[in-house]
């Protein structure tokens, strides 16, 4: 159950990194409402993790956290932002996701 949690504060913080994006360049009431989605998804990520650090070692969960909002983040990027998809940005990246499977499989 906790590496579930884990899993949906590592989406909350994709969600708040997509609300960063869509709040770049605008202006507004517009950029208010991003902001102020970004700010829930930002509370909620660290209430979820620290849920999920009752039982969780802090170093593998914070890890996964932060590896899925990365792994998320870049996704949302290249697919939604159109941000170049290099050789070197998808390398990384797929270690990146080989690591967590790691400290998910050792855990």
């Amino acid at each position: 159950m906790h590496w579930i949690i884990l899993i949906l504060a590592g989406l909350c913080e994709v969600a708040f990194a997509y609300c960063l994006g869509r709040a770049k360049g605008i202006s507004g009431m517009e950029w208010y409402t991003w902001i102020t989605a970004f700010g829930i998804f930002y509370i909620l990520s660290a209430i979820l993790l620290a849920k999920a650090t009752e039982v969780l070692p802090i170093g593998t969960a914070y890890t996964v956290w932060t590896g899925i909002g990365a792994v998320g983040a870049v996704l949302i990027g290249i697919f939604i932002f159109k941000e170049p998809a290099t050789f070197w940005r998808l390398f990384f990246l797929t270690t990146l996701i080989l690591s967590i499977i790691g400290l998910k499989t050792i855990s």
